[in-house]
């Protein structure tokens, strides 16, 4: 075989070994179903890796397909990343005990000290109190992502469609898309700072970690590789990836592979063993 058969025969094992190690902890959770509400959240987000792993193996199949193609395939990560962001917040919420749509704070958190850094203090106070408002606009930081992700995505291919795409349309929707990102990372951070006491028994940095590499990791990956294409830095000559869309054959094997990582971290991230008959009444006997 040549090395471009090698790598796509290591692609094909990697995608079932994502699939594997995916299948095996969702099984985990349906044989240990105790609390419904917070186990479908995280069925969604441990569905990401083999999602992400089979998406990018058929675009890895198809080296020459058109950029309406895999504008499309990426469109559907985009699309899910979107429910699962949604679900996420959605998890830490229901661990907090705090209803998502109200945003009431509890007493005994109330008044907790919020430091923000640049650039968010260009325009929010480098220290605010936590309340029901400002509760409710770190939940829109992250929400407003889930919105223009998808919608994004829908523009995109219509343009395309319509052959009106030029350069400076893609660079202005990747900048859109970069501020959103970053927006919703930070949010999910100061979240994380602020109820870190609270979710600490949930293992609230493994689960944060799992969805900050898949999404923000692989959407900036994908942004850094777009720059050396577009520098000439990264030619197809350069691999034995002699394709015509260079930027997403390289996407798609990196992707590949960092999902078989993400798969079995997210065996150690979402483990079922809290929801087990023993691990349940230990808990509540403690």
């Amino acid at each position: 075989m040549n090395r471009g058969q090698v790598t796509l025969m290591g692609s094909i094992v990697c995608v079932m070994l994502s699939i594997h190690f995916s299948v095996q902890l969702l099984l985990q959770h349906l044989s240990s179903w105790k609390k419904p509400k917070e186990q479908k959240a995280i069925i969604i987000i441990i569905l990401m890796a083999p999602l992400y792993a089979v998406d990018s193996l058929v675009g890895l199949l198809d080296f020459r397909g058109s950029e309406t193609f895999f504008t499309f395939l990426d469109s559907v990560k985009e699309c899910y990343e979107a429910l699962v962001m949604s679900q996420f917040l959605g998890l830490m919420y229901t661990y907090l005990n705090i209803s998502i749509s109200k945003n009431i704070v509890p007493d005994e958190i109330k008044g907790r000290e919020i430091h923000h850094s640049f650039p968010m203090t260009l325009f929010q106070p480098h220290t605010v109190r936590l309340n029901h408002n400002t509760l409710k606009l770190l939940k829109s930081w992250t929400w407003q992502f889930v919105v223009i992700r998808p919608v994004c995505s829908v523009l995109i291919i219509a343009l395309q469609l319509m052959d009106m795409y030029p350069s400076w349309i893609s660079w202005t929707f990747t900048i859109i898309l970069n501020v959103s990102v970053s927006l919703a990372l930070y949010s999910l951070v100061i979240f994380y700072h602020v109820f870190a006491k609270e979710l600490a028994p949930h293992n609230p940095l493994a689960k944060f970690l799992c969805v900050k590499g898949i999404v923000f990791f692989c959407f900036w990956q994908g942004i850094v590789l777009d720059i050396l294409v577009a520098l000439g830095i990264i030619k197809s000559h350069h691999f034995w990836l002699d394709v015509e869309h260079i930027q997403e054959a390289l996407q798609n094997v990196l992707v590949i592979g960092e999902m078989v990582f993400f798969s079995i971290f997210q065996q150690y991230a979402y483990s079922a063993e809290p929801y087990r008959t023993g691990a349940v009444v230990n808990k509540k006997k403690e």
